[in-house]
């Protein structure tokens, strides 16, 4: 576990000041928007949380996408696609 965590302790410190943050800034938000503090505290710890699952999925889509313009073959539709010698093959 320690060989997964060292290298990347520095973006997993900032994620984790990032997500208290967060967290803070919704929950004052809520609190002043409903004026419930049990409200506020849910919400806040709520939200980010679903906001994380989205990132995942959103990251992915986008990695995809790089991965489809990085090969021109497979964003090229099959019609227009230049066939390659026998040799080739």
């Amino acid at each position: 576990m320690r060989r997964l965590i060292r290298p990347h302790l520095p973006a997993l410190q900032k994620t984790a000041s990032y997500y208290v943050l967060h967290i803070t800034v919704a929950a004052m938000v809520a609190y002043a928007v409903t004026g419930n503090f049990w409200m506020a505290l849910t919400l806040s710890l709520l939200e980010p949380s679903v906001q994380a699952v989205a990132f995942f999925f959103h990251e992915k889509v986008w990695e995809r996408r790089q991965r489809t313009k990085a090969s021109p073959r497979a964003a090229m539709p099959s019609a227009l696609a230049v066939p390659q010698p026998a040799a080739a093959r």
